[in-house]
């Protein structure tokens, strides 16, 4: 197994596959998990819904967190001879959590509020995205952040919010960049500070996050050139240099 794992992780998936297939084969859950989230991915083997669904199902009927987490992911998207099962991947996303895998606890907070597949609970939700965050996940800590901004569970707390914005941001959450930018941009929970708020805008954008684009056009144009190149410049920083 250990040896499997030093292949993945060097990015030798097909070796990783030829030493993880006959533990599978003879019951271990965690190379089926490995092997499912192969096939899922596309990692060493051609992208393969069904015979990831297999593996995931093994792992994940014996327990194993992981193999829960990625066959609810697989579930939760579907693909060529996986129906997709909103159902069930809220079943499985809890499973995995109560077991303690934070990137579960981080979806089924997710889930618990879009409210589509069980009842909205933005207690519960929070309850899961303390435990996620708790544990490093950045995009966990935006949503604490949209919990407490917007009074979803809790006390409105603009100054929480931020405090959470600010640790996804500084761990490269995109979302949570933006966050802290509109918040220095508009004075919630942090100074105003145009210049740091366009530079987490601007690398907010530069990773993705739509929710940039709403306030990059305002807060441009309270800036001078002088302001607007310097905030460019703290955003092309490294982040680990990142200091504004």
């Amino acid at each position: 197994m250990e040896e499997a794992l030093a292949a993945f992780q060097a990015g030798d998936y097909a070796r990783a596959l030829d030493l993880w297939e006959p533990l599978a084969r003879a019951g271990s859950a965690r190379a089926q998990a490995n092997i499912g989230a192969c096939f899922a991915e596309g990692m060493g083997v051609p992208v393969n819904p069904p015979l990831a669904l297999k593996w995931l199902t093994l792992a994940a009927e014996a327990g194993h967190a992981a193999g829960q987490r990625n066959l609810a992911a697989l579930y939760l998207r579907g693909g060529e001879g996986v129906e997709p099962d909103f159902v069930r991947a809220a079943e499985l996303y809890r499973l995995a959590a109560e077991q303690g895998d934070a990137l579960a606890q981080d979806m089924l907070s997710w889930m618990l509020l879009e409210g589509e597949v069980m009842p909205s609970d933005p207690e519960e939700a929070r309850r899961w995205a303390l435990a996620a965050a708790e544990a490093g996940v950045a995009s966990s800590m935006t949503r604490l952040g949209m919990l407490y901004h917007h009074a979803m569970g809790v006390e409105r707390d603009v100054a929480e919010a931020a405090r959470w914005w600010r640790m996804a941001a500084e761990r490269g959450d995109a979302d949570g960049q933006a966050m802290l930018g509109a918040a220095h941009h508009l004075g919630a929970g942090v100074g105003r500070d145009g210049v740091t708020a366009l530079a987490w805008l601007i690398r907010a954008s530069r990773g993705g996050s739509t929710l940039a684009q709403p306030f990059l056009p305002a807060v441009r144009a309270s800036l001078d050139p002088g302001q607007m190149a310097e905030a460019e410049h703290r955003a092309a920083a490294p982040l680990e240099a990142f200091s504004p």
